[in-house]
């Protein structure tokens, strides 16, 4: 969340220290552009979207081969009902899985892996959600957030000599921060490193919970607490990243987790204790460990939203099928209007999920972008659209979709897996960061510039000197910026060299992108410090920069599918259709932000904790948990 440097000395010592851990694992600096930074200070850089960044002819050949040989085995290997039904994931198909090169398609080749690009990784992972849940959620565990990924950000040569070529080959690895009672508030973490032999290691103590691949993995990347530094005469705590290896003595796996989807995946309660892991395999340095998890996230995030892809697209396919055979009241249920705007609206958030996602990866690829906000955002706009795709379409299969594989199949009829689906789906507005948590960390970066300009002017504990020097800088500042917000053009002829509709839309995101950029700003004008604690203003400015995003991407994507010579149908009207949908969206978010019962809500909550409601609980069986 924002946080208010003013304010830190009326906050409680927890609150006080959870603050000031999350903001010091900020990557503070921005090194690179980012158009969704831009799009909340008013700015469209179309010069960063247009052209749409396609996949290179190389690239693409390499990538159509693994992505045949992948299909191929699915197919032939991997039964996802029965990983659903037995909750285990046989070990020849990690064995295959492995002889294929899918635990090193992140892995640079110089250490046995494939050394994918993130376009060609990303499309694995689309065909892989399109099939099984349990079997993506192995392979990204494993190489998004797992060991490959900080090794290959933070790891010095000698680490990445000595585990790269392992994993690569399928030894399986895990990514262990949460606790049982941590889970976004890393100040509370109690896993405890101490140094032992002068520094020369270290004795790892602690539980960690729903570790992803914990209890099959044979290398972790484990954060722990190290001893605190004293800066300006107070305790700092320092959260540290270490690999830590399961032959090590002192690792055990107490408790594999059971979930309501993803069945077949390897999740559980780690325990470890004074395990001793040299000073050698700390990753990126002393109290770096929670920017190690975060620089980590902000790429490994767009794992999920290419699986939300692929079953987004598996649901597409069931609904095109289902409605148009499914006869009912004399026509193909498709064709009633309610369920032909159902399949209009998948197929478009399909679409738009699939432009977000993929601009996302080719930025990666090209380098020279910071898409820490592009690829929190590519999380939370697909594993939300995705999680209502998956419900239309259990609304349009109807009680088939409510009905098992197996007992479908049992009874002579397909087992088309849509109360799987819905199931291993769920998880994804919970994992690698909630839909609630995603919404502060972008709401807070969205605020860093102002929080960079206007921050020294807030802080009673700076100099008055420094304090009238910032507040002169940001004055020069917001002087000029704020005009601009209402006189720029942002009108007919821009964009003309697109598509007439397409560039409709272009200039819808530019003038809208201003209003959200004023809007922002006379939040933080009206509520100043309060502004962090008006979570759900926060999360409706983002949900408009989202759907700006999405737009922008979507008009990207369509302009390029419109320029090559076998464009396909109706790419136009799918392109333009979800503009509208988000732009009806965008109207709801900025209305709600004048118009809402945003405190009145508050009390009820407040009161319902207080118990003043519990009479509503009367009736029901009394149980104890």
């Amino acid at each position: 969340m924002p946080l208010d440097i003013s304010q830190l000395h009326k906050l409680s010592e927890g609150k006080r220290q959870a603050l000031e851990v999350a903001e010091e694992a900020r990557e503070t600096v921005w090194q690179h552009p980012s158009f969704v930074s831009q799009l909340f200070l008013g700015r469209l850089r179309s010069d960063w979207l247009l052209p749409y960044p396609q996949q290179g002819a190389e690239d693409r050949r390499i990538g159509d081969a693994f992505l045949a040989t992948l299909e191929a085995f699915l197919k032939a290997k991997v039964d996802p009902d029965a990983i659903d039904r037995t909750g285990e994931m046989p070990p020849e198909v990690i064995r295959g899985l492995a002889e294929l090169g899918c635990f090193g398609m992140k892995i640079p080749t110089e250490y046995g892996g494939l050394g994918l690009s993130q376009v060609n990784y990303n499309r694995a992972i689309e065909l892989i959600g399109s099939y099984c849940g349990s079997t993506t959620v192995w392979l990204s565990a494993h190489q998004s957030i797992g060991v490959p990924q900080p090794l290959k950000l933070f790891g010095t040569p000698e680490q990445k000599h000595a585990y790269l070529p392992r994993v690569a080959k399928g030894e399986i690895s895990a990514f262990a921060l949460t606790e049982p009672d941590v889970g976004s508030d890393p100040a509370k973490m109690k896993t405890t490193a101490t140094p032992v032999d002068h520094g020369e290691a270290y004795l790892i103590s602690g539980e960690k919970l729903w570790c992803t691949n914990g209890p099959a993995a044979q290398v972790l990347v484990v954060m722990a607490q190290t001893p605190p530094k004293m800066i300006d005469g107070r305790e700092k705590k320092q959260i540290t990243a270490f690999i830590v290896e399961r032959s090590m003595p002192g690792v055990e796996t107490v408790h594999r987790c059971q979930f309501m989807g993803l069945r077949g995946i390897s999740n559980g309660l780690l325990r470890f204790t004074n395990v001793r892991v040299p000073k050698e395999n700390i990753i990126a340095g002393l109290g770096r460990g929670l920017k190690v998890a975060l620089a980590t996230l902000n790429t490994g995030r767009l794992t999920l939203p290419a699986g939300c892809v692929g079953m987004s697209k598996r649901c597409l396919e069931i609904c095109r099928q289902w409605a148009k055979q499914r006869v009912q009241w004399g026509a193909p249920i498709g064709e009633h209007e309610v369920n032909a705007a159902k399949l209009s609206w998948i197929a478009c958030h399909t679409f738009a999920m699939e432009a977000v996602t993929f601009l996302t990866s080719a930025l990666v690829d090209r380098g020279g972008a910071d898409v820490r906000l592009e690829a929190a955002m590519a999380k939370l706009f697909a594993s939300e659209q995705s999680w209502r795709v998956i419900d239309e379409t259990m609304q349009i299969r109807g009680g088939r979709g409510y009905e098992t594989a197996d007992s479908l199949r049992a009874r002579g009829e397909p087992g088309i897996p849509i109360e799987r689906i819905m199931r291993d789906a769920r998880i994804n507005l919970i994992i690698e960061g909630t839909s609630e948590i995603m919404h502060l960390f972008i709401a807070r970066e969205a605020l860093d510039p102002h929080m960079h300009l206007a921050g020294e002017v807030l802080n009673p504990k700076a100099p008055p000197l420094r304090r009238l020097a910032a507040a002169v800088k940001a004055a020069g500042f917001y002087s000029l910026w704020y005009l601009r917000q209402w006189l720029t053009w942002s009108g007919w002829p821009k964009h003309a060299a697109l598509d007439g509709a397409l560039a409709r839309q272009l200039r819808y995101v530019e003038h809208t992108a201003h209003r959200l950029a004023r809007t922002l700003f006379h939040q933080m004008l009206w509520y100043q410090q309060r502004l962090e604690r008006r979570q759900l203003a926060l999360f409706r400015l983002v949900n408009i920069g989202m759907d700006l995003f999405a737009i922008s991407a979507t008009i990207a994507r369509a302009a390029a599918l419109l320029d090559e010579q076998t464009t396909p149908e109706g790419t136009r009207r799918l392109a333009v259709q979800f503009c509208q949908q988000a732009r009806l969206r965008i109207a709801e978010q900025f209305r709600a932000l004048g118009a809402n019962e945003d405190r009145f809500a508050y009390r009820i909550g407040r009161d319902v904790l207080a118990a003043k409601y519990a009479w509503l609980e009367d009736g029901i069986v009394d149980v104890e948990y």
